[in-house]
C-alpha cells in the first residue's frame, strides 16, 4: 500500500469570524519555533502530528508572555483542535507561529494560529490552525468561567470588542 501526501492547493470556505486569518498584520503575537531532528519524517518534512505540538508550544508562550494566565487559579483544556496543512516544512526552514485570541465566550475562547516559514525575507504560510480552549477548575473537575483578569488581558492585548 502506498501513501502519498497531497498538499492542499484549493481554498476552503470560511465563516465571517475567520476571514482575516491570512492577514499577518492582524496578529499581535509571534514566536519562534525551534525544530528538532525528531520532528521530521522519512520524507524530510515535519511530521503531521508534530504541528499540534508546535501549536501547544506557541499557545503556552502566548498565555505566559501576552496574557499572563494564572495556572494555579484556573486551568485550560482543549475542547477542539484543527489544522489546515498548506505547504510542507523542511529541515532547513526557519519557522514562526502567530497566535491570537479570536473569540471569547463565558468559559471558552478560540485561538487562531498561522505557522510561517521565512524564505528570501518573505513569510510563507505553511499551515493555519484553531483551538477552542475551555477554562477548567481541576478541583471540581468542570469548566469554569474565564477569570475576569485573564479575560480583560485578552481583550486589551487583542483589542477586541467587549464580549
Amino acid at each position: 500500500m502506498i501513501f502519498k501526501t497531497f498538499w492542499r492547493n484549493k481554498t476552503k470556505e470560511t465563516d465571517k469570524k475567520t476571514d482575516t486569518i491570512n492577514q499577518l498584520d492582524s496578529f499581535k503575537y509571534k514566536t519562534t519555533i525551534e525544530t528538532r531532528f525528531a520532528d521530521f519524517d522519512m520524507m524530510g518534512h515535519v511530521n503531521n502530528a508534530v504541528y499540534f505540538t508546535f501549536l501547544e508550544i506557541a499557545r503556552t508562550k502566548y498565555w505566559k508572555q501576552a496574557i499572563g494566565w494564572d495556572w494555579k487559579k484556573t486551568g485550560v483544556v482543549i475542547a477542539n483542535a484543527s489544522l489546515d496543512y498548506i505547504t510542507p516544512i523542511f529541515i532547513e526552514d526557519k519557522i514562526h507561529i502567530y497566535v491570537r485570541t479570536s473569540r471569547i465566550g463565558k468559559s471558552s475562547f478560540d485561538l487562531e494560529y498561522l505557522l510561517v516559514k521565512t524564505k528570501n525575507n518573505e513569510e510563507i504560510v505553511c499551515s493555519k490552525g484553531k483551538t477552542t480552549c475551555v477554562a477548567f477548575d481541576y478541583q471540581i473537575k468542570t469548566s469554569a468561567p474565564i477569570p475576569a483578569d485573564e479575560r480583560n488581558k485578552m481583550l486589551a492585548f487583542e483589542q477586541l470588542d467587549n464580549y
